[in-house]
């Protein structure tokens, strides 16, 4: 089963008048929809947008496995546990908040900072919180996310390339950027999908695309 949802039926968030644009993907926070709570473990999905010096201050988690994409712009992150790092194109962040931890995320830089985290269920609650940047994800290299049973791939294709869709028992596909074409749906930035059950997918790219797969138990 394909079902396709549209970047322009995205819940909006965030505080625009502090130069945060959020726009779910999911039910979240005060934008409660019981028919939308999940995709197996996945809990979230949102695009960010920070303006330059807009940021989130300190703040908690737990029990959750958070994962960011930085798609144009660079993320300045840090945590109680005294890791601090800066996350731009190309490289992938992962918070694994165990039983607790805080943190802050904010946009130092001199232009607009866009970025897409996700949120996913742990196999298992608690344990200690950790912190990992990894880069060359963007090359085709799998970023598993073991303390959820999932992988991440980010696939850039060129116009008229293929990608093949992993052959697991959940994928969600999220579109960042360009035209791309899935069993006979058009999908444009923001777009996702949320693929059950299917095996032989192929995405075709009808223009420089950047796209991400999360492979989901």
């Amino acid at each position: 089963m394909i079902d396709v949802r549209r970047g322009a039926d995205r819940y909006e968030g965030g505080d625009p008048a502090a130069g945060i644009t959020t726009r779910h993907a999911f039910s979240f926070g005060s934008f409660y929809d019981p028919d939308n709570l999940r995709f197996g473990p996945l809990l979230a999905c949102n695009e960010e947008t920070l303006a330059p010096g807009a940021g989130f201050d300190e703040h908690p988690h737990s029990h959750t496995e958070i994962v960011t994409w930085v798609a144009e712009g660079t993320l300045t992150h840090q945590d109680t546990t005294g890791e601090k790092g800066l996350v731009g194109p190309g490289d992938v962040q992962r918070l694994s908040a165990g039983s607790g931890v805080r943190h802050v995320e904010r946009n130092d830089g001199d232009r607009p900072l866009r970025f897409v985290q996700i949120w996913l269920a742990p196999l298992a609650a608690g344990g200690t919180p950790s912190y990992d940047v990894a880069g060359g994800t963007a090359d085709g290299t799998p970023y598993e996310v073991p303390g959820a049973g999932a992988v991440l791939h980010v696939r850039r294709p060129g116009a008229g390339e293929r990608v093949a869709v992993p052959d697991a028992e959940r994928v969600y596909l999220h579109v960042v950027r360009g035209d791309l074409r899935l069993d006979g749906e058009e999908l444009g930035p923001g777009d996702s999908a949320r693929i059950t059950a299917e095996t032989g997918l192929q995405v075709v790219a009808g223009s420089p695309g950047e796209l991400l797969l999360l492979e989901l138990p």
